[in-house]
């Protein structure tokens, strides 16, 4: 019976999605569209002079994301010149990308990957013993997509003990909890509570990582 239900209510929401989809491709040609010339800033604010912005795209693109560049004392010496609080023993060996190193605070003992881009319009502050993983996109900002796709930006929350496995994409305004673990190719669009393995597009609990 319970099982008779289910199908019932799988097969009832898929005929709603298709109708949905029909109706929207038949009044393709009269559909609203948002006009992207009306886009503004929305709540961003500007930190830093455009004086400021352009040496750091610079020193970005030269050095930071630079494969041929295997320092990590370097790149950490850099991003604290640009504004970046960045505690003890990081390792920053491989390329990797930050739009916003004044928008950066990153505690103690944090390994970072190959190819990891740190999108932050808004603070993104990441605490210690952390693990970004290879690929990884942390993302501070987006766009009202149902007005005049305004850019919106909210601040990141990364703490302690944290696992962001492969390829992942963390969203703004999110809080990943102490010791969380982000399995791999996961979307994080809310916050997750400490303790807890979560996977998935979109991402959800799996289970505890420890035992006890």
């Amino acid at each position: 019976m319970e099982s008779h239900i289910e199908q019932e209510r799988v097969v009832g929401a898929q005929a709603r999605e298709d109708h949905f989809e029909r109706s929207q491709w038949s009044g393709r040609k009269t559909g609203r569209v948002v006009d992207l010339s009306r886009a503004g800033k929305g709540n961003y604010v500007a930190r830093r002079g455009i004086l400021i912005e352009a040496m750091w795209f610079l020193v970005e693109a030269c050095i930071i994301n630079n494969k041929l560049m295997p320092s990590s004392a370097l790149r950490v010496a850099l991003l604290r010149l640009f504004g970046a609080r960045i505690g003890m023993g990081c390792r920053f060996v491989h390329p990797l990308r930050v739009k916003a190193p004044w928008n950066l605070e990153v505690g103690d003992h944090c390994w970072f990957g190959v190819d990891v881009w740190i999108y932050n319009q808004a603070p993104i502050r990441i605490g210690s013993h952390v693990c970004i993983s290879q690929g990884t996109f942390l993302t501070a900002g987006s766009h009202d997509m149902s007005t005049t796709m305004d850019l919106r930006v909210a601040p990141i929350v990364i703490e302690d003990g944290v696992w962001i496995t492969s390829k992942c994409v963390v969203q703004m305004g999110v809080t990943i909890g102490r010791s969380a673990v982000v399995t791999p190719l996961s979307v994080v669009h809310r916050s997750l509570a400490p303790e807890g393995v979560y996977g998935g597009n979109p991402c959800r609990f799996l289970r505890k990582r420890f035992n006890s």
